[in-house]
């Protein structure tokens, strides 16, 4: 490293002497985002002074975190409840760490989580878990793809081993086959204990596909078939799951519905019928909820998740009925969540100390129970906020309480 300016090195990009990407080589971290923020500045005509203000440190960030970094982004963050949770890895009253841009959402998703208060907290369990990654073999016709699916099912063990191989943490739990004509389909589930594991399926994958292609007459195409399916709408995430699927509930009786949310049981439940599952399926929809990508996205901002993956995290559906009692019964299940307490955006300070507020930060006792913690939180902010909004309609308050925050 030199002695190098802002004003320097971005003199050095102009001349050509150094690359806009190389900076880092050259400076550290932060006197390289002040270089880029002088060049885009100049060519952008725009004021990025703002971008500079940050509370991490800039070499955790460059290579790990981002690449040619200029600085910052701030989203407010929020925090709903505290909320009564009964869960299989969390339990008891949590804040609910929310980033977002978006006026009444924590305030609604906070009206949510007071009313399961009232009801005596929501229950959540995670029920599946598994990352995924599916690679695409060529073979030469359907007898060479039955010959490939055979060869997988009966050598389950060593695809297991040679994957294990490249992970101290990562366990190859099963391997689905899926064939199209000369395209053969391989769809490996891992636990990935408390990280939501994606890099380290996918090396692990690699390693086991050379392994089919040494013992096989298959040949590897993509190391991503979009079977797996990542950060893409996709029914097979909403069937057979992706990272975590978790469900949270809670029955809330008439008294606490009719007096909290100035609405009924069987509006609710109507409510949900005809706009989340009648009005879902006949638009087409892959999530039949009213806005759980909503709770997802301010909850994966404030804790360092791959905001990208919002997408499989809105496949969720949500169930409302009256009880025999004439109380009410609201669900929610997220089928695809994936989330991580350890390694990427976790590590960034801001994004830690969400982690902390829900006591999740870094590795669980046992492997696993942070990110099952993790799930389980979002699970019962995501049933706050599905409560809160279907009581507005049915109390006809939506555009009101929208146009009082500033909507």
């Amino acid at each position: 490293m030199t002695d190098a300016t802002p004003a320097s090195l971005a003199e050095r990009v102009r001349d050509g002497e150094i690359r806009f990407h190389e900076l880092e080589e050259h400076a550290d971290a932060d006197t390289a985002a002040a270089a880029r923020r002088l060049l885009v500045a100049e060519t952008a005509d725009a004021d990025v002074d703002a971008l500079g203000e940050y509370a991490f440190d800039a070499a955790d960030a460059h290579g790990s975190n981002i690449e040619n970094m200029v600085g910052a982004v701030q989203v407010p963050m929020g925090v709903a409840g505290p909320v009564a949770v009964d869960g299989g890895a969390l339990s008891g009253e949590r804040y609910l760490p929310m980033a977002t841009t978006e006026g009444a959402l924590v305030a609604s998703i906070n009206r949510g989580c007071s009313v399961v208060n009232d009801a005596g907290g929501a229950t959540a369990r995670v029920t599946k878990s598994g990352m995924t990654r599916a690679p695409v073999f060529r073979v030469g016709d359907v007898a060479e793809a039955e010959a490939l699916v055979s060869w997988v099912r009966d050598n389950e063990g060593v695809l297991r081993e040679t994957a294990e191989s490249t992970t101290s943490h990562g366990e190859l739990l099963d391997v689905t086959p899926y064939v199209v004509g000369n395209n053969v389909y391989l769809r490996f589930r891992y636990d990935t204990a408390d990280a939501m594991g994606m890099n380290m399926v996918t090396i692990a994958t690699r390693e086991a596909c050379d392994a089919i292609e040494a013992e096989t007459d298959a040949s590897l195409v993509a190391l991503s078939g979009n079977l797996c399916s990542d950060k893409k709408p996709a029914a097979i995430n909403a069937v057979e799951g992706r990272g975590r699927s978790v469900s949270a509930d809670v029955k809330i009786s008439r008294e606490v519905v009719e007096e909290r949310l100035h609405t009924t049981p069987e509006s609710i439940a109507e409510i949900n019928t005809r706009k989340n599952l009648v009005g879902s399926a006949k638009a087409g929809g892959l999530g039949f909820n009213a806005h759980v990508a909503n709770a997802v996205a301010a909850m994966f901002l404030a804790t360092g998740q791959d905001e990208a993956q919002v997408v499989e995290g809105a496949n969720a559906i949500t169930t409302a009925e009256t009880t025999p009692a004439g109380d009410l019964y609201l669900s929610v299940s997220l089928a695809s969540l994936e989330v991580g307490t350890v390694g990427g955006g976790t590590t960034l300070p801001t994004q830690a100390a969400g982690l902390d507020i829900l006591g999740v930060r870094g590795g669980g006792d046992p492997a696993g129970s942070n990110g099952d913690a993790l799930a389980e939180a979002i699970a019962v902010g995501a049933l706050a906020g599905e409560l809160s909004l279907l009581a507005a309609l049915g109390s006809r308050h939506l555009s009101s309480a929208h146009a009082d925050l500033g909507r």
